[in-house]
């Protein structure tokens, strides 16, 4: 036990040494805590849908350390819960290192992928974040006044230039004559969880003129958002709804469906297929925008309307948004 709690903390140690009702789902999270009002967020509200829906229960825990992440696993799969739900890329290692250990027990990578020709009980979940990314850059474009918009970005990885170069390209799009200025927080776990961070890039983006900011940063996006709202300029949120943080100045929040992603996984519990990659763009509803009361009146007839001309030639091909991890490259924004 003083092990346990040494390695996971005393909650987690707790709600291990509960055991587990056959086939109850795990979920851990990504660093940054449950409540980032971001990414894990969305993840913590998929699994209490699924709680209040089937009337079943899980266990979850909050890492505090990257060494963390390798007994975490092995905890919730000795202790019988299956599938374990992970979030965030970084993960997907310490599940490369622990599926073979546990063939009877399904893992789930949300934004991580593992080898499915390696390991037949793990399924690698992915998301076309730069097509979601487009069409919020589009209505940045449009919306902005100074035809100069922003991006801050968490851990500086492939992933979030993905969504930075998705976000340009549609910035571009909407208005070719706008600058993008992006920035991102830091190189290690710790740009998740930086708002104070946030806010002094912000600050420092709205100095070069930026009037409208989208932040993929987890918690640091808190303080994007927060300083935006103080200087009187639009934000754009990411993975969540973050509309309603400050209503009338969000002007919308690229929705990517973490929640739908867990929810469904502990839906199929130990009947998730898995030995597979799966991949959720628009045409799969699992990148978005937001529109509801907090941000309807910035969002103009001409705007929804555009962008969801383009939400259509995605889906049928006819419009192609480069993808940042096909190459390393953006051909609109350089890094």
């Amino acid at each position: 036990m003083t092990f346990m709690k040494t390695i996971l903390g005393t909650a987690a140690a707790m709600a291990l040494t509960a055991g587990a009702a056959l086939a109850d789902p795990a979920l851990i999270y990504d660093l940054g805590g449950k409540f980032d009002k971001s990414f894990n967020e969305a993840a913590f509200g998929g699994a209490e849908r699924w709680a209040k829906e089937t009337g079943g229960s899980y266990k979850d825990i909050e890492i505090q350390s990257e060494a963390q992440r390798e007994q975490a696993l092995r905890r919730f799969a000795e202790a019988g819960f299956n599938p374990v739900v992970t979030t965030g890329f970084a993960i997907a290692g310490s599940i490369d290192a622990v599926a073979a250990d546990y063939p009877d027990t399904k893992f789930v990578t949300i934004d991580g992928w593992v080898d499915p020709a390696k390991h037949s009980n793990v399924v690698s979940i992915l998301f076309s974040e730069h097509e979601g990314s487009y069409l919020v850059g589009m209505m940045a474009g449009m919306a902005s006044k100074s035809k100069t918009v922003g991006f801050i970005g968490g851990m500086d990885i492939p992933l979030i230039r993905k969504f930075a170069c998705g976000y340009a390209q549609g910035v571009m799009a909407a208005n070719p004559d706008a600058t993008v200025v992006s920035n991102m927080t830091g190189t290690t776990p710790a740009a998740w969880n930086d708002p104070v961070k946030g806010s002094e890039l912000a600050r420092a983006q709205i100095s070069q003129g930026a009037d409208v900011i989208y932040a993929a940063a987890g918690g640091t996006g808190i303080g994007v958002l927060q300083t935006a709202a103080k200087e009187n300029i639009l934000s754009v949120g990411v993975d969540s709804n973050q509309n309603h943080m400050h209503p009338g100045q969000v002007l919308t929040s690229m929705l990517k469906r973490v929640d739908v992603a867990v929810f469904d996984s502990m839906t199929a519990g130990a009947d998730l297929e898995t030995g597979t990659v799966k991949v959720f763009g628009l045409a799969e509803e699992g990148v978005g925008y937001a529109l509801d009361e907090h941000n309807a009146p910035l969002v103009s007839d001409e705007m929804k309307a555009a962008v969801d001309a383009a939400r259509d030639q995605i889906i049928a091909g006819e419009l192609k948004v480069h993808d940042y991890s096909s190459d390393d490259s953006c051909p609109v924004l350089k890094f």
